[in-house]
């Protein structure tokens, strides 16, 4: 009897030392070898519209040999992304063994209050085997289960957005007081939040004003991510063209935010705008020089010719008149000095009583 109790010692601890790794991720997964878990966070008091963190962590005292494919389901009434296209990546120590982990995240947005059940979610993937082969099949997250329900505050609100952030506001691309018939401006309303997706921010409803006439352009719709924290912006850009003279007023917007930090109701405004269309019409061109002077410049002008002539009369009347002779005699003299000048120096003939050159 002692022979086989020791024959079986030696078996299991060869087995411990060389554990057997199965022949498929199943039996991976049956052996403890390979696991898979899912939480969400947070796991309650969720309100419609909020984000809520759908976390896949797969772990495997082996190694991964290849890429991992989730497989999202459908759920109605849920919207469920996957943003980041890669997985965290880390390994850990569990009982003096060490691990590799896949942690992936999804982005889960309730669109009603309610029950929602979350999974089973499929994960593909590819693990190392014996011999160094690799082992590829399928695993399944557990079943989650949620609820999300309306606060209170928020049971006369139509549409709120539920972030840890949220900004509203509006500007213009020129000065209001001083609009005519015929101008036109344009209106800029942004929208921004963290945590939410753009699609989830709220349309703008452009008012209908007599005299004043709107034309908005087409929703801007962006997701960003800064630092781990996403950022959804929606711009609603609105031209207005001035037809009448008048007062007209944009009126103020309330918006509903519920703030997932302190789980409390808060607002954001865009105030009133009022605008006041005066007389006048709005001119394409500008004034070109040799249009007619008003009666004011024409005075002006006057005024400065009379004080020039009289300036002229002064100087006329005060500079010490000099005689013209005086002037024109010493130029004669000088005339005839150069006159003399340009006589030859020597006669027409050297020797004038001789006959030779006859």
């Amino acid at each position: 009897m002692k022979k086989p109790t020791l024959l079986l010692s030696l078996l299991i601890a060869a087995a411990a030392q060389n554990p057997v790794w199965g022949d498929s991720v199943e039996e991976l997964q049956s052996a403890r070898h390979l696991e898979i878990s899912s939480e969400l966070i947070p796991a309650d008091g969720i309100v419609p519209g909020q984000r809520v963190e759908l976390a896949i962590t797969i772990a495997t005292d082996r190694w991964f040999t290849g890429g991992t494919r989730l497989e999202i389901p459908e759920v109605p009434g849920l919207v469920i992304l996957q943003t980041n296209n890669f997985a965290s990546n880390s390994s850990e120590n569990r009982n003096g063994q060490s691990w590799v982990v896949q942690r992936w995240t999804l982005d889960v947005f309730p669109q009603r209050h309610g029950n929602f059940t979350i999974g089973p979610l499929t994960a593909s993937v590819k693990i190392s085997g014996e011999d160094a082969s690799t082992l590829e099949g399928e695993l399944y997250s557990p079943k989650l289960t949620f609820r999300t329900a309306v606060p209170e505050s928020l049971s006369r609100a139509e549409h709120w957005v539920a972030a840890p952030m949220y900004k509203v506001s509006q500007s213009f691309d020129k000065d209001l007081d001083t609009l005519k018939t015929g101008d036109a401006f344009q209106r800029e309303v942004v929208f921004e939040a963290s945590d939410v997706m753009a699609m989830m921010l709220p349309a703008f409803n452009v008012e209908k004003l007599d005299g004043l006439t709107a034309y908005p352009q087409p929703s801007k719709l962006t997701n960003s991510s800064n630092r781990g924290t996403m950022i959804a912006r929606r711009v609603e850009q609105i031209s207005y063209i001035v037809e009448a003279q008048g007062r007209y007023q944009l009126p103020a917007r309330d918006y509903f935010w519920w703030d997932t930090r302190s789980a409390q109701l808060q607002m954001r405004f865009l105030p009133a705008v009022d605008i006041h269309i005066g007389g006048g019409q709005a001119s394409d061109q500008p004034a070109t020089s040799g249009s007619q002077l008003e009666p004011l410049q024409i005075l002006k002008y006057a005024l400065g010719a009379a004080f020039i002539g009289a300036i002229l009369w002064l100087f006329y009347r005060r500079i010490p008149r000099i005689p013209i002779a005086a002037i024109v005699a010493p130029l004669g003299t000088a005339l005839r000095k150069l006159n003399q000048m340009r006589k030859p120096a020597l006669p027409s003939r050297l020797n004038p009583d001789s006959s030779a050159g006859e």
